[in-house]
């Protein structure tokens, strides 16, 4: 498979299993679009190695199947798959350190356990190292000389908390809860819902408030859903449909968040 292909590939899988990401990219220059849906390809397959596996020692393994494809990717010899491919073409052309995935793929490794997070400061700090992490290393691709740490944090943990509480019911449906056990304990399911909400609200306004560098509107453009999707959880109504997460992200990408 060639590169080309390997990217062709890479954005079929973000269109359709991570939309918010793909119509963000959409804003990218063409030149650093497919670096995007690779980066954004491998971490669907991260996040689909803890959900499909059965067990706990299978998922360890899909995770360490990547760990060895990233290794593998930056010596310029991946292995025959469109995201590990995409991979090795993202870490010739970026400045972008291997270690990077390596930490979003340990932190991936956390949502193997079906037991909850143990209290609200370990949802936060997991929100960051996977979403907000994410929202670094895309930003790192699209202005290798843009400060980005806090904004990525801020925006990164706001858009986590409400993607684990929009993906309750499939991971109830497989047993996991993430939501705080301290939270739960002492307020329910429903209470600690308001709360997990109320911080990621809370995250997203002080993003909003941080100036968004030259270039990487792309990376933090997701974010621009949040108050959409905690408006419709608090309510109990159904998801955002796309159409309307299009419209806020053409809105947000021109008028900002």
């Amino acid at each position: 498979m060639s590169p080309e292909e390997a990217f062709a590939a890479c954005a079929a899988v973000v269109r359709r299993s991570d939309p918010d990401r793909y119509f963000a990219s959409l804003f990218a220059p063409a030149g650093r679009r497919p670096l995007l849906f690779a980066l954004y390809a491998f971490n669907h397959e991260i996040v689909r190695a803890t959900e499909i596996a059965r067990e706990p020692m299978m998922a360890e393994i899909r995770l360490q199947w990547w760990r060895e494809a990233v290794d593998e990717a930056r010596e310029g010899r991946p292995r025959a798959q469109p995201a590990a491919i995409g991979l090795a073409e993202l870490l010739q052309r970026a400045p972008l350190a291997a270690g990077a995935l390596h930490a979003l793929i340990d932190a991936r490794g956390e949502e193997i356990s079906s037991a909850p997070f143990a209290h609200l400061v370990a949802i936060e700090a997991h929100a960051d190292a996977t979403s907000g992490a994410l929202m670094r290393v895309a930003a790192t691709l699209l202005n290798a000389d843009a400060g980005v740490d806090d904004l990525a944090r801020e925006a990164g943990i706001a858009y986590g908390l409400a993607g684990i509480l929009r993906s309750m019911p499939f991971h109830a449906a497989r047993g996991k809860s993430f939501l705080p056990a301290d939270l739960l304990a002492a307020r329910g399911d429903k209470g600690a819902i308001v709360q997990v909400a109320n911080m990621a609200r809370d995250h997203f306004e002080k993003a909003r408030r941080l100036p968004i560098p030259r270039g990487v509107v792309p990376a933090i453009l997701p974010a621009s859903l949040v108050p959409a999707y905690l408006s419709r959880l608090i309510k109990n109504r159904s998801d955002v449909s796309l159409f309307r997460r299009q419209l806020i992200l053409l809105r947000a990408a021109t008028f900002g968040m």
